[in-house]
């Protein structure tokens, strides 16, 4: 669930040769070369428009699901390889059947009734499939539990129609991992231009939102691993306020930084999702959802965390335009919260102890029959023995967690409360209270770079957002689409207070309804499949 968390991973990119050119959503153009990929028909659709047309009888959810298997055959196995889909349920057609055979019959579970939607490999469901991170270790482990969010999916009707590929251990085993790689799944590719990073942990998931291999999808996040996919393939993506979706039955990192949250081509779509999802609440996060949400808000631009690329900021002036157009009172914020002193590494401790405390609790609560690993320490030797775990990569994460004290550590909790702090009362609510501001606003992230597989992740030093501050504190972050660079996707971040979810959705909702800026994925094979790229590659 972390994307980075060590400052060391951050060294740098190979900046591309011409100068980067800001994208408009438009139609395919002819620099494109490969256009077979783009979905259409009723997959290429949104969420709400997929419940309509289950709705209104246009399609029925057999028929659906046979949709999504054959462009996940087309488009993940073959054509383009993304890889984004790491299991089918072998269930789900006959799923299909069983809620058409209620909806006929006037038995409709919920507005999901009859929609497919795919879990990160890190949620367990009761279906026939196993749960794994994406590890041989875990390929048997075939728990027969719904976590608490599937089955306030499955309450409204949704099929799971499979489990994503994701980062290996949510990107929690090495300090030079590759995000989007697992040794049961491969890489995970973007489908906006397949040799780019896609982003994690929530690789797969964001891939297959984007390129229509679900209606919807499901990620995690610890620090990163929803905002950053979703960035990175031009999408949705809501981390929502920790403890509003249960942690229960989802292979952990940290219990006071990880959730789940939907990844969708809408704000409509990850408000609907949440609705099943937050199964301790009962409140609607689409009633706030209106055009005019924006009108006389207070925005806190978080100037300090826009960054310094160019092309970026050009998109992010734009969103402050669309802002202004859709009715918010926009409030510069120029200096940040100051961090306490080893910031950073306290951070980083928290989760290597929380880690090691819930995989050690996780571990020992699957089958012993199915599973063979039942601590950390047994899982770093299985590695050792198993040659495709090691082949990319090591486990200087899962080895530093390993050395890691207990929770009851006083340097444990001392860091704990530290970080909470600094991120919390001194951090997100201090911003809030100061200024006077209903929420944050900031790019989500940066351009990505190529997948490396010799070098692993490779990030420039200058990561604009200020998503690791909602990520230490808790509080609920959406990240919307505002553009592209080069056929590549940028967001735009919404950040509040705890418990704010309703409204940090509403306002990304009336951002959204103003600026139109997804980009639909082109499968390009790389940025010299662009015109002027290609061209500023070329010998004179």
């Amino acid at each position: 669930m972390k994307h980075t968390l060590i400052s060391s991973l951050a060294i740098g990119i190979a900046l591309t040769a011409c100068q980067p050119v800001v994208d408009k959503p438009t139609p395919q153009t002819s620099e494109t070369k490969v256009i077979d990929f783009k979905a259409s028909g009723l997959v290429a659709g949104t969420l709400p428009e997929i419940i309509d047309a289950l709705e209104t009888g246009k399609v029925n959810s057999e028929r659906l699901v046979n949709l999504y298997l054959e462009r996940i055959e087309n488009i993940d196995k073959s054509g383009p390889q993304l890889q984004a889909v790491l299991s089918i349920n072998p269930d789900a057609l006959s799923q299909g059947r069983a809620l058409d055979k209620k909806r006929a019959q006037g038995e409709i579970l919920g507005p999901l009734h009859g929609v497919p939607v795919l879990l990160k490999d890190n949620i367990e469901s009761k279906d026939r499939l196993a749960t794994t991170a994406g590890a041989v270790a875990l390929k048997d482990n075939i728990t027969g539990r719904d976590s608490p969010l599937v089955a306030g999916l499955r309450a409204q009707g949704a099929i799971i129609l499979g489990k994503t590929n994701l980062s290996q251990w949510a990107n929690f085993r090495s300090e030079g991992a590759m995000s989007g790689w697992s040794a049961l799944g491969g890489q995970v590719h973007n489908p906006h231009m397949l040799d780019r990073n896609p982003c994690g942990s929530s690789s797969g998931s964001g891939a297959a939102t984007a390129a229509s291999l679900a209606a919807a999808t499901v990620g995690t996040e610890t620090n990163g691993s929803v905002i950053c996919p979703s960035n990175a393939n031009g999408i949705v993506g809501f981390k929502p306020t920790v403890g509003l979706v249960s942690q229960q039955f989802i292979i952990p990192i940290s219990e006071s930084q990880d959730t789940a949250g939907p990844m969708t081509k809408t704000v409509m779509g990850a408000a609907l999702m949440m609705n099943a999802m937050a199964t301790s609440s009962s409140k609607d996060f689409t009633l706030g959802l209106v055009k005019n949400s924006l009108k006389g808000v207070r925005v806190g631009v978080l100037n300090f965390a826009k960054g310094e690329s160019k092309p970026i900021l050009t998109l992010f002036n734009q969103a402050l335009e669309d802002l202004e157009a859709a009715g918010a009172v926009l409030v510069d914020i120029n200096k940040a919260p100051q961090a306490p002193q080893d910031f950073g590494k306290m951070s980083y401790d928290i989760l290597k102890y929380e880690f090691k405390d819930g995989l050690n609790k996780y571990l020992a609560s699957t089958s012993p029959e199915l599973v063979d690993t039942r601590t950390l320490q047994q899982l770093i030797d299985f590695n050792v023995s198993h040659k495709k775990e090691l082949a990319l990569f090591d486990q200087s994460i899962f080895l530093a967690a390993q050395a890691m004290g207990t929770l009851e550590s006083e340097e444990y909790k001392a860091a704990l409360k530290t970080v909470q702090r600094a991120t919390r009362e001194e951090g997100i609510d201090a911003l809030l209270l100061e200024h006077n501001v209903e929420v944050l606003i900031a790019p989500s992230g940066l351009i990505v770079p190529r997948i490396d597989p010799i070098n692993g992740d490779v990030w420039p030093n200058d990561w604009p957002g200020y998503g690791g501050y909602a990520a230490r504190a808790g509080y609920p972050h959406v990240t919307v689409p505002m553009g592209g660079v080069h056929k590549l996707p940028v967001g735009l971040s919404f950040i509040g207070g705890k418990n704010a979810d309703a409204e940090v959705l509403a306002y990304a909702y009336g951002y959204e309804q103003q600026s139109q800026k997804r980009l639909e994925p082109q499968y390009l094979k790389s940025a010299e499949d662009l015109a002027d790229v290609k061209e500023a590659m070329a010998p004179k």
